[in-house]
């Protein structure tokens, strides 16, 4: 697993303290985490909308519903994202999420970090229309692209895999 950044704010250092008992998929399982199946990868990055997506892939998100509303807890993100190495799932980061509906009108932030969006859901793991503003933030897999990238280039998903969804290009709905 790759070292966190070194320059970690105490508020992104507490929320990897606090979030570190997920490095075990089972906890995050018991925790009311839910497996979305798919390693989502952007092989050649795209754009939707406003959203930049530099190529790298996001992993294998585990959502926990009992987390979504209009109030973010650095403790207790909506989703967490894992990536497939050999059998296992290691924990990479996790992703603040709130549904357009949601956020009242006001555009989300945490961590000092405005949240991306609104866009649409990403199919297949997400319906389209599940418009939605979202920060991932690489906690455990260090993202060359920064902490707040929304892919990862060093973050892996098996090419060709039963599960591994490619996206890119034009985004189809």
């Amino acid at each position: 697993m790759a070292a966190a950044p070194t320059t970690m704010s105490p508020d992104l250092d507490a929320a990897r303290t606090a979030l570190a008992k997920y490095s075990d998929p089972f906890v995050a399982i018991r925790d009311g985490y839910f497996s979305t199946l798919a390693c989502i990868d952007f092989p050649a990055g795209m754009t939707d909308g406003s959203v930049e997506y530099p190529p790298g892939a996001m992993g294998v998100h585990l959502l926990n519903p009992a987390n979504i509303g209009p109030k973010l807890d650095p403790a207790k993100p909506q989703v967490l994202i894992y990536e497939p190495v050999g059998d296992k799932l290691v924990l990479a980061g996790a992703e603040w999420f709130v549904p357009v509906q949601a956020a009242g009108g006001v555009v989300p932030t945490i961590f000092g970090q405005t949240l991306a969006g609104p866009m649409d859901g990403h199919e297949p793991i997400m319906p389209t229309s599940l418009r939605h503003y979202d920060l991932h933030v690489w906690l455990w897999k260090d993202n060359p692209r920064g902490m707040f990238t929304s892919t990862n280039a060093a973050l892996k998903c098996t090419p060709g895999a039963a599960y591994t969804i490619a996206i890119g290009g034009a985004h189809h709905h």
